[in-house]
């Protein structure tokens, strides 16, 4: 039977039904499982936003001197084309990590909730910058775990 309120134990099934706890030791790695994955979906929100900064950038003003041998590859619409593919792949990353991490808190367990809270929140302090806040609300989000 599926909790439908917030209870605190060590039982607990999260996401599948072969990811069960029943023992402190299990619990307690699952708990841990689940902060790692929130920090690191920090950590890719943080790769996506510099990436959609990097693509965004204006080219300066100033002359560019020609260096044909120490040019990239990727130029012009190529380059875009790319960059726009790997900001679309992280965000479909990003998105489902985000959507798992929901379904995860769905399980209604304390600390599964507490887990995920606090590694959004370590996540948050270790990779986000100062005034990326302001670029955060101009960037499309997927998930409202951001």
């Amino acid at each position: 039977m599926m909790h439908m309120t917030f209870y605190w134990g060590k039982e607990v099934t999260i996401l599948i039904d072969s990811w069960k706890t029943d023992s402190w030791t299990s619990y307690l790695l699952s708990l841990l499982a689940c902060l790692l994955v929130a920090a690191f979906y920090q950590y890719l929100e943080n790769r996506r936003l510099r990436l959609k900064l990097i693509s965004s950038a204006k080219p300066s003003p100033t002359p560019q001197i020609e260096t044909p041998l120490l040019q990239s590859k990727f130029t012009g619409d190529g380059a875009k084309l790319g960059v726009k593919l790997a900001g679309a792949i992280l965000f479909g990353v990003n998105a489902a990590i985000g959507y798992l991490l929901m379904l995860a808190i769905m399980s209604f367990n304390g600390g599964v909730f507490l887990a995920i809270v606090v590694g959004l929140s370590i996540g948050y302090f270790f990779f986000r910058k100062e005034g990326e806040e302001d670029i955060s609300l101009i960037v499309d989000n997927s998930c409202a775990c951001a």
